[in-house]
């Protein structure tokens, strides 16, 4: 069991004495994350793994943003995280099925920022299921340099109005997250 980060909806909901619902009304952005076995590669900073700096990344902007961000994890299965810790089974990277799953709360204010190397399963599947959502999708690629993902993840941000940003180094989150919510005010 993975420890409930400082900031998360967990942690708000039990600081204040509320359900996990609750705390989810505070939720301004949902932060798609790619847990697929790709995120695995130990090409960030430090010979640390993309899947690893995402989540320092994680607890850095849940900690500047507390209550505000909600986490979901995909790679071929889909779970919402609310400790803050992205978890997943680092299988193959359905897009479409985390789309899907975050589509209920399409069209009510909340943000959607899908961070991934961009290397869906279904790259037809993925942008079919964004091409229905009101909300915009923007994308932050923390693969590598010139990866072909990078491409991919430009198409679905096109997808649906939503802004591409590139992280400037390998699992850089909050930078780009924060250049994304800051052009949106």
């Amino acid at each position: 069991m993975q420890a409930i980060i400082p900031g998360s909806l967990s942690s708000i909901a039990k600081r204040q004495n509320q359900s996990l619902a609750e705390s989810f009304l505070s939720v301004d952005v949902l932060l798609i994350v790619d847990v697929s076995g790709s995120m695995l590669s130990p090409d960030a900073p430090g010979g640390k793994t993309r899947y690893d700096m995402a989540v320092e990344e994680l607890k850095r902007l849940q900690a500047d943003m507390p209550g505000q961000i909600g986490v979901v994890a995909f790679s071929n299965s889909v779970q919402f995280c609310p400790s803050g810790h992205p978890t997943g089974s680092f299988g193959t990277t359905d897009m479409a099925k985390a789309l899907e799953f975050v589509k209920p709360t399409d069209g009510i204010g909340i943000r959607f920022i899908l961070i991934s190397d961009g290397q869906p399963d279904s790259a037809e599947d993925t942008l079919r299921v964004a091409g229905t959502f009101k909300s915009k999708i923007d994308t932050v690629y923390i693969g590598p340099e010139g990866g072909h993902g990078r491409k991919f993840l430009q198409q679905l941000a096109a997808a649906s109005g939503g802004q591409f940003v590139q992280s400037v180094e390998i699992a850089e989150l909050a930078a780009p997250v924060l250049k994304l919510l800051e052009s949106a005010r």
